[in-house]
């Protein structure tokens, strides 16, 4: 092999492992530690361990309500743990509602590396301990935030569930990228997470909820999830940004999440 052949060779596989590295980087913000405890919030919890098909330990809270309320299944978003997301689930057990929030592979006490498709199993093996305790599927509302709620699409198109929430939740990362990262050609990206294709054919009830001042996911890519699903939709337009946004506008969140559930039956 000629040598500016050899060259130009290696200096293509450079930039291209260095792209994937900067896409990994750039999309997942895990945290180890256990900052609090639901019991820190006051709310009653089992510590649940459980493992994926590809057999990676996983650790998640199941966090009971009275009565015999549906069961929310909680995708969080891209940076840190479930221990970071307990105003939610308190939020969430306020209306009647159990909670099972879980770590994917490298956040938390959860083993592995992070990735899409291992993303993906971690959702489905989280939904199947549900199944497994006994919660019927018609019982059972899958929850994402951000990339939680492109994880939680994929979970809806592979298991039956009874309806769909996304919080501020992307289109897909080719048009991330192109927002955030122009630079990046889209054609050697790894990650899909391409919600705005699988949401097309979900029959279920769906709930988008989207900030008109996210400063990560525009609002109009919220919108343009929600017209791209199909009925029956809700969409929900609320104050704050991208991470503060749901707790600023807990009391909208809260009147349209009682009108939903009441229309499904919660």
């Amino acid at each position: 092999m000629p040598k500016t052949v050899f060259l130009a060779a290696l200096g293509t596989a450079v930039v291209f492992f260095l792209f994937r590295f900067l896409e990994f980087r750039s999309v997942y913000f895990p945290a180890k530690q256990i900052m609090f405890l639901p019991s820190a919030a006051g709310l009653p919890f089992e510590d649940v361990f459980f493992t994926s098909s590809d057999q990676k330990r996983l650790h998640g809270w199941f966090i009971p309500a009275s009565g015999d309320g549906d069961t929310v299944l909680f995708c969080h978003g891209n940076a840190g743990n479930i221990s970071h997301r307990l105003g939610k689930a308190v939020f969430l057990n306020r209306l009647g509602l159990n909670v099972f929030m879980f770590d994917y592979r490298g956040y938390g006490k959860s083993r592995g590396r992070p990735s899409e498709n291992g993303f993906y199993r971690d959702a489905q093996a989280a939904y199947d301990y549900l199944v497994g305790r006994g919660i019927p599927a018609g019982k059972v509302i899958g929850y994402g935030e951000s990339i939680g709620g492109a994880v939680a699409v994929d979970l809806a198109v592979s298991r039956p569930m009874k309806a769909l929430i996304l919080e501020n939740t992307f289109t897909n990362i080719k048009d991330m990228v192109a927002i955030h990262m122009p630079f990046v050609p889209s054609r050697i990206l790894a990650s899909r997470y391409d919600s705005i294709q699988k949401i097309k054919g979900l029959k279920i009830p769906k709930l988008i909820i989207q900030s008109r001042r996210d400063e990560i996911v525009p609002f109009e890519m919220g919108r343009t999830l929600f017209e791209a699903g199909a009925p029956p939709r809700e969409f929900l337009e609320i104050r704050g940004d991208h991470n503060n946004g749901f707790f600023e506008s807990e009391d909208l969140i809260e009147e349209k999440l009682k009108e939903f559930f009441a229309a499904e039956g919660a």
